[in-house]
């Protein structure tokens, strides 16, 4: 069971999902990196039965109120977007341009270091903070949550003007990810 007593219980129910990044970096500071989780989400609503009611990718963490279409399981999305997007963030650090590589490298490094399973680097935190969204009213609050961080955050005086949401959607154009508004 994780760390932080948040499970997924029910494979095909609505969840509010957080993924945060080792140590709370600030990662999504860079375009690059943004869009890979962006392309990474449209993916798995394209071929692995993710569906995204709301989601919002700030510097060291993305939220999502999502589910997993009928015979879909959602950990395994989850993992695989884990997965493909740590390793694909990772070699865009070590690749592209980046003033903060070696800093960052090994915070990813000693994050891994005392886990078996990794390789080289660990990207992203163990727990998902997995909240079972089973009415209406917990649905709306999340999907509000999840629109208002980049408020709160002062990066925006609205939420629909934070690119990297789906609260452009609510607000009638067209965002960034595929995200379905009838919950």
């Amino acid at each position: 069971m994780p760390a932080d007593n948040y499970f997924i219980s029910d494979q095909n129910a609505s969840y509010f999902l957080t993924f945060t990044v080792v140590d709370w970096l600030d990662v999504f500071t860079r375009k690059e990196y943004k869009v890979v989780i962006v392309d990474s989400l449209n993916y798995c609503i394209k071929n692995k039965g993710l569906t995204v009611f709301a989601w919002c990718l700030l510097s060291n963490h993305l939220h999502l109120v999502c589910r997993a279409k009928d015979g879909n399981s959602i950990s395994a999305i989850i993992r695989d977007f884990k997965k493909f997007t740590s390793k694909a963030i990772l070699k865009m650090i070590q690749e592209i341009p980046e003033s903060r590589r070696d800093w960052l490298l090994y915070h990813f490094e000693c994050a891994g270091r005392f886990d078996s399973r990794i390789q080289h680097y660990k990207f992203w935190q163990e727990t998902n903070h997995a909240v079972l969204l089973d009415t209406s009213e917990k649905i709306d609050q999340r999907i509000n949550y999840t629109h208002d961080n980049p408020v709160k955050a002062l990066i925006v005086a609205h939420p629909h003007e934070y690119l990297f949401s789906s609260a452009v959607d609510y607000s009638g154009a067209q965002g960034l990810v595929e995200i379905e508004l009838d919950v």
